[in-house]
């Protein structure tokens, strides 16, 4: 493996130790995962949305054209 010198500010990346942390994984592995996908065309986050929107398309449930809150979600 090769070694990457990343030029971060200090508080994205005590942020994105926090979040690696609570995810039980580190900022390395992170970046590492991320640089793999992004060398090889996958976008992840893409195809995620790609496949709620069809999921949505496909199904039968409606709010019956109103607004629903996130509160309302969880009660």
């Amino acid at each position: 493996m090769a070694n990457l010198t990343l030029v971060i500010d200090e508080d994205v990346l005590r942020r994105a130790r926090v979040r690696a942390t609570e995810q039980g994984t580190s900022v390395n592995a992170t970046v590492r995962e991320f640089l793999d996908d992004y060398a090889s065309g996958r976008d992840a986050h893409r195809e995620a949305r790609q496949r709620l929107l069809q999921l949505a398309d496909r199904s039968s449930a409606s709010s019956d054209g109103r607004h629903i809150t996130r509160d309302e979600l969880y009660d």
